[in-house]
This record gives C-alpha cells, structure tokens and sequence, in this order.
C-alpha cells in the first residue's frame, strides 16, 4: 500500500504567508489538485514545488493566474519537444 504526504493548507499559507484564497484559485483553474478530508484541505507533497513556484509567479513578480496557466502550459510543451528531441537523437544514433 502506497501512502501519501499531504500538507494542510491552512499550515502551508500560513508558513507561506500567503491567501487560501490563492490556493483555491490555482485549485479551480486545474493547476494543482487538493484532497478534502472532513472540511480541512489538503496538498500533496509532490505537488509542493509546483504551488511553490506559483507562489514565486504570483507574488513576486505579480503575474496573473492566466499568466501562470499560460506559463505553466509553455514550459510543458517546451518539456516535451525537449524529451522528443532526446528521443529523436538517440533513434538517429542508432543509425549512424
């Protein structure tokens, strides 16, 4: 069986010092998940780079939720055209 770590948001924006508020809205427009277990929300650790990262976005450079979405939308396809290229280069050594 495969556990989780989860983060409570309430603890999380507080150490942040940060709105729940912002967590709700990255949770609505589709860029993190949260977990609700008997009214307390909850982030997974796994996620925690990500959100923080938004944070950074957010707050520190004062990028909207849009400019976050089309941020994170960019680097994702930059990610996969980046590992299609590794493939490509190896499927080509092959050749050579």
């Amino acid at each position: 069986m495969q556990t989780k770590n989860y983060i409570a948001v309430n603890e999380f924006c507080i150490s942040h010092n940060i709105e729940i508020s912002f967590i709700s809205a990255l949770q609505q427009t589709g860029l993190i998940e949260v977990a609700t277990v008997d009214d307390a929300v909850f982030i997974d650790a796994d996620q925690l780079y990500q959100v923080e990262k938004f944070i950074r976005f957010y707050y520190d450079l004062d990028i909207n939720l849009e400019g976050i979405e089309t941020i994170t939308h960019l680097l994702q396809r930059m990610n996969a055209m980046q590992d299609e290229i590794i493939m490509l280069r190896n499927r080509l050594s092959l050749y050579e």
